[in-house]
């Protein structure tokens, strides 16, 4: 049996601050992100990206990622992306580029990844409120010379 189409499996799902590309073609991820630190909210981040690896597939594909509130349900973003795998041993590695997204509070934020309506990782990436930490004594000056 041959099948025409095999739903893929989700080998990593990475988010992170950038991303650079060697001259062979190979992904560089900077600043893998677990979570989210910052001294007020509502905080506003710039730009981050959401890596993800594909294998063991075959066919036509659409994976969505979601990035969820606290709450759960409430969309922060979405988007789409067709991807093909033309056989089970061939890999897809999707970078989504998200923008402008503002958390209002500390707490659990969702990534969501599916491929054709179909959930195949929801992870936390949490947020916390981090005090400013104040200079400490002599940082700042020349250290004194020795004479």
């Amino acid at each position: 049996m041959n099948p025409s189409r095999i739903l893929p499996d989700l080998q990593c799902s990475l988010m992170c601050d950038g991303i650079r590309q060697e001259a062979s073609g190979n992904l560089i991820l900077l600043g893998v992100m677990d979570r989210i630190l910052s001294q007020q909210y509502p905080v506003q981040l710039g730009q981050l990206f959401i890596v993800n690896r594909w294998t063991a597939g075959k066919g036509q594909f659409t994976q969505v990622v979601k990035i969820l509130a606290a709450d759960q349900t409430t969309v922060l973003h979405k988007s789409e992306s067709k991807m093909a795998l033309p056989d089970p041993i061939a890999t897809a590695t999707n970078v989504h580029g998200v923008t402008g997204i503002t958390l209002n509070q500390p707490g659990p934020y969702w990534v969501e990844v599916l491929i054709d309506d179909v959930m195949k990782l929801r992870y936390a990436v949490p947020a916390f409120l981090v005090q400013a930490q104040a200079p400490q004594q002599g940082q700042g000056k020349a250290p004194p010379s020795a004479g």
